[in-house]
C-alpha cells in the first residue's frame, strides 16, 4: 500500500502490526485463507465483498464468501451466471433479493 507504481508512495502512515495493515491510524483487517467461506466477514462487520481475485466469477463460488458471513457478493469481472450491472446502463433494475452480482468487467466503470 505504501509504494504503488501508478500513484507513487503514500504521503501518509502504513505499517503491518498483529496480522493488519494499519493506515494513518485506522486497521485494516488482513485475511490469507484460499476459501472464501474461511473468511470471518460477519465477525468483521463486513456486509459487501468486492469479489477481485478472478478465481470466484460464477454464483456458485463466489458465494462461499457469505458463508463467511458477508451479505453482498459484487464480482469485479464478467460472470457465466450472476446477473449484471453496470452505472449507468442498467443498475436501476437491481433487485436488493441479488446477494451476488457482477458489476462486468473491473475496467468497465
Amino acid at each position: 500500500f505504501k509504494y504503488d507504481s501508478t500513484h507513487g508512495r503514500y504521503k501518509g502512515t502504513v505499517e503491518a502490526k498483529d496480522g493488519n495493515l494499519i493506515i494513518d491510524g485506522k486497521t485494516v483487517k488482513i485475511f490469507a485463507a484460499k476459501d472464501p467461506a474461511e473468511i470471518g466477514w460477519g465477525t468483521c462487520g463486513v456486509d459487501i465483498v468486492c469479489e477481485s481475485t478472478g478465481v470466484f466469477t460464477v454464483i456458485d463460488k463466489a458465494s462461499a464468501h457469505l458463508k463467511g458471513g458477508a451479505k453482498k457478493v459484487i464480482i469485479s469481472a464478467p460472470s457465466k451466471d450472476a446477473p449484471m450491472y453496470v452505472m449507468g446502463v442498467n443498475h436501476e433494475s437491481y433487485k436488493a433479493d441479488v446477494n451476488v452480482l457482477s458489476n462486468a468487467s473491473c475496467t468497465t466503470n
